[in-house]
């Protein structure tokens, strides 16, 4: 069942920018869909735009969730969605947390937003919430700060937060950027076993092909604002069809092949790309 569709998505910015141009994509119930370009490919703007955070901009096109055409919705109705049953999770937790307040604080007041539930109800669920991901001493750490964590452990917090009202979807932008490859592979465990376990369905906003690989059903390649390229991940990383798609998937250092001296480039606008060179590597 398709949870979210998205039907010729445009943004515009006052300036005139148009960061997304006539994008499509859908995403079913439970299933995760990557979305991956290099940056200013419009993939944040994407996400922002279906969570309706956007509001000086101007954005056209249908946006379907559940059925619900959220583009003709006001801000009130927006917010009683968004937290609820739309969650996200944006690249940077140290920016979007507050560091006046303890992390446990902040969960339980993201439950209390849309949940009629008193103070002690919504300190257990923020308790119960950082256990599930993995933090150690949950109640310990409820009342500790975000400076106090590390990345990784931010994360997780943002995470937490983000599931507590158990979403029916889940947009993570960038979710292991800046973090070491340990705990990048940590993160990704955690999203998967929650998705295993929760049925929520996850759109995976990255530009690393690894992450794409290891995660998502489908994915969609974005540039310029544009869909270059959509499909299952095998299809589309094992037989790309689109120039810039194999430009990506070049630049992946390989274990089983030498690296590149030169990085594949593109000239022009895909859509003029007849074929993209690869040159060859003398040993």
């Amino acid at each position: 069942m398709t949870l979210l569709s998205v039907r010729g998505l445009s943004v515009e910015f006052r300036s005139g920018v148009r960061a997304v141009d006539g994008l499509d994509l859908e995403l079913d119930a439970g299933a995760v869909l990557g979305v991956v370009g290099e940056s200013g490919s419009g993939k944040s703007v994407t996400s922002l735009a279906v969570m309706g955070l956007l509001p000086d901009a101007r954005v056209t096109g249908e946006i379907r969730f559940a059925g619900q055409d959220l583009t003709g919705l006001g801000q009130r109705a927006l917010r009683r969605i968004r937290g609820n049953r739309i969650a996200m999770i944006f690249q940077d937790p140290l920016s979007c947390l507050n560091p006046y307040y303890p992390v446990g604080f902040q969960i339980a007041e993201a439950y209390r937003a849309h949940r009629r539930a008193g103070r002690r109800e919504a300190h257990h669920v923020a308790v119960r919430m950082l256990d599930e991901v993995g933090i150690p001493e949950p109640d310990r750490r409820a009342r500790a700060y975000p400076h106090e964590f590390s990345g990784g452990m931010r994360q997780r917090v943002m995470i937490a937060m983000a599931l507590c009202l158990e979403p029916d979807l889940l947009i993570a932008d960038e979710p292991t950027t800046a973090l070491d490859v340990t705990v990048q592979a940590q993160i990704l465990d955690l999203l998967q076993g929650l998705r295993e376990r929760s049925g929520t369905a996850i759109m995976l906003i990255t530009h690393d092909m690894g992450v794409i690989a290891g995660l998502a059903d489908d994915v969609v390649v974005m540039y310029r604002g544009r869909a270059v390229e959509r499909g299952a991940v095998r299809e589309v990383f094992y037989r790309p069809r689109d120039a810039y798609t194999k430009g990506l998937l070049a630049c992946v250092p390989r274990v089983d092949g030498a690296l590149p001296l030169r990085l594949p480039t593109l000239q022009a606008p895909v859509e003029e790309q007849a074929s993209l060179e690869t040159p060859e590597v003398t040993p």
